[in-house]
């Protein structure tokens, strides 16, 4: 691999040092800064090519803004490695996303200039504006409050909702769309360039305001005239334009569309707005990927592509073994199209995660029957709901994170009136790297407690297949079904359907004083440590309970009778989870059996290997093997 020189970069611990760089120089900045996350991402890993689009507006943004007074938020986060490099985590930037190292998202508990902690996307503008009144309520006029949002983050209803707030409170915020797929304003050329230097002159604005406050002081005219003024203004854009504009109808300024990556003409349009008070809109157009063609080429690939060679591209191979299994994520996207041609009311749904979840096979296959709503989890939730009541079998696909925005939707919409919504819950327990923010550990507890829920959770592939199967047969209640990022543990999982009995669990081995309780795919480690203990004639009896909602009570009457000890195991948290359910029916039933519960802590687990997280959390491998060892 080829070291480069990172001259000007170096000079960087902190947004001053950068703007003591000059404007001539600030392009082989940017360059170097590129080129940085390029060489530490393609060893290291991590989320890139959104990243590599805001390299440009990052610089703009820190050389513009008294940073860490003036405020920027950063929407989801996936685009601030420039920004943690900028703000003194160069020389750690390497430890990105890895255990104990800094995280891949803005975090205030790692630096003064993270402002707000982000993961989950569409809470940039709220935040900011939060933020922006504040500043108001303390009499500080002079601070700046910056929200970066991208076109997609942008579909989300919580920024709808903020920006419609925004335009009310005519509070200084500046949110800047980050525009690298769509464009809400045809690009018009020449004319958009002369709009562009006169809506963000000063002296513009200045006699816009002052006619603007001129027109209140006249009483003949008053409000009738401000009106007329204001229908001439927006006429005129709508003619020049071809087409009003959205953010103007709600009260904000409107500024571009601009190009994101130049540098210069990002500082001097940054500098005019700062002059600029209220609510207002910068509308770049960047590229995700910019400076890595490939990555520009294939924007999906290189989110976050894992280790790859820089030179070459190509993305590094797991083991060939490991390589041969499917990814969870796989299986739910072909098994889906196998039951969706054996029953045309089958449909699925997704909030933006067509690839993530695999349901872009049958987007591609059957496009009119899969639909993809954008980052909007609560009106994916409601729409599942709405397919239902016409006897259609919605399977609502959703992150398990992300399920958390459409909480209320699964209750008040979905749950209290029994429609048979199904939601094949990915990235179910811990998931790694992303951390905090995205961790699905909390599904089983909030789902636990809601009526007329179903859930579940698959040993392996061929039991997600079977659920998947049996759920569209369950057609009285919402089904849940949950599952883990990443590969299984069977090579031929592709078997005929078989019909599971809800809330039946299934006995993978017996055994004597110990008996393992597990829930999902995590049980599988348990399978392993079974098979070592029974080489010394040692073994637990272990059982796939496969359902949190219902339990398999009758099962569980005899396990409590014939074992001395349970032991629970979930790849969930332990408070409110599947252990504590095993809890509750040990208490109930006036069972006194010692109850020992492996699972997460009441804590959030930050960013590392899954292996290092469930170390800490005490359910890896060697901590249960050790565990029940010692009870044997």
């Amino acid at each position: 691999m080829t070291q480069r020189d990172y001259k000007l970069l170096e000079k960087i611990n902190n947004p001053n040092d950068l703007k003591k760089i000059d404007k001539s120089e600030l392009e082989s900045v940017c360059k170097e800064l590129r080129d940085f996350i390029i060489d530490i991402v393609s060893v290291n890993g991590g989320h890139f090519g959104a990243s590599l689009g805001v390299i440009e507006l990052t610089v703009a943004l820190h050389y513009v803004f008294n940073t860490p007074d003036d405020l920027i938020v950063w929407d989801v986060g996936h685009q601030a490695y420039g920004h943690k490099i900028i703000t003194g985590r160069r020389d750690i930037f390497h430890t990105n996303r890895k255990y104990q190292g800094i995280s891949g998202f803005p975090n205030r508990d790692e630096s003064k200039y993270d402002t707000f902690g982000v993961g989950h996307s569409s809470t940039s503008v709220g935040a900011a504006l939060g933020m922006a009144v504040a500043s108001q309520l303390d009499s500080n006029n002079k601070r700046q409050h910056i929200a970066v949002i991208g076109d997609g983050a942008l579909t989300g209803g919580q920024a709808f909702e903020a920006l419609n707030h925004a335009g009310i409170e005519n509070s200084n915020l500046l949110v800047i769309l980050n525009d690298n797929c769509m464009s809400i304003d045809p690009n018009v050329g020449a004319l958009k360039e002369y709009l562009l230097k006169i809506s963000k002159s000063k002296t513009y604005n200045r006699i816009r305001d002052e006619i603007w406050d001129l027109l209140s002081n006249l009483s003949s005219f008053g409000d009738s005239a401000k009106s007329i003024v204001k229908k001439v203004e927006k006429g005129l854009k709508s003619v020049m334009l071809k087409q009003s504009n959205y953010f103007e109808s709600l009260n904000f300024r409107y500024f571009g569309p601009i190009d994101g990556h130049n540098t210069i003409e990002l500082i001097n349009t940054l500098n005019d707005l700062k002059n600029i008070p209220g609510p207002k809109i910068l509308h770049c157009l960047t590229t995700k990927g910019k400076g890595y063609e490939l990555a520009e080429k294939n924007q999906t690939k290189w989110h976050a592509p894992g280790l790859f060679d820089k030179e070459s591209g190509k993305i590094n191979v797991v083991d060939k073994k490991i390589n041969k299994l499917t990814k969870y994520q796989d299986v739910f996207g072909k098994t889906i199209i196998e039951l969706a041609k054996k029953n045309k009311k089958i449909v699925g749904i997704t909030p933006a995660m067509p690839s993530g979840s695999s349901l872009k096979y049958m987007m591609a296959e059957m496009p009119d029957r899969a639909f993809d709503v954008g980052i909007a989890e609560q009106h994916a939730v409601t729409f599942s709901a709405g397919l239902a009541t016409q006897g259609y079998i919605p399977y609502c696909n959703i992150y398990s994170t992300f399920l958390q925005r459409g909480y209320d939707q699964l209750i008040h919409d979905v749950a209290i009136q029994k429609l048979p919504v199904i939601f094949c819950i990915d990235r179910a327990g811990l998931v790694g790297e992303d951390g905090a923010t995205h961790q699905g550990l909390f599904d089983l507890a909030y789902l636990n407690c809601i009526p007329n829920m179903i859930i579940s959770a698959p040993l392996n592939e061929i039991e997600l297949r079977n659920l998947m199967y049996s759920s569209q047969m369950n057609l009285n209640n919402p089904f849940a079904i949950r599952y883990p990022r990443g590969k299984g543990v069977i090579e031929n999982w592709q078997k005929p359907f078989e019909e599971i009995e809800i809330g039946k669990a299934n006995i993978i081995k017996e055994g004597h004083k110990i008996a393992v309780l597990s829930l999902g795919h995590i049980g599988n480690t348990i399978i392993d440590i079974n098979n070592t203990l029974s080489e010394v004639g040692k073994a637990v009896g272990h059982f796939d309970m496969r359902f949190l909602k219902p339990l398999d009570t009758k099962l569980l009457h005899r396990v409590f009778k014939e074992y001395q000890t349970i032991i629970t195991l979930e790849d969930g948290c332990l408070k409110g989870g599947f252990g504590s359910s095993i809890l509750e029916f040990a208490s109930d039933s006036n069972y006194k059996n010692d109850v020992i519960r492996f699972g997460a802590p009441d804590n959030f687990i930050e960013h590392g290997s899954p292996e290092d997280q469930r170390k800490d959390c005490g359910y890896d491998k060697d901590s249960l093997f050790k565990k029940i060892k010692s009870l044997l």
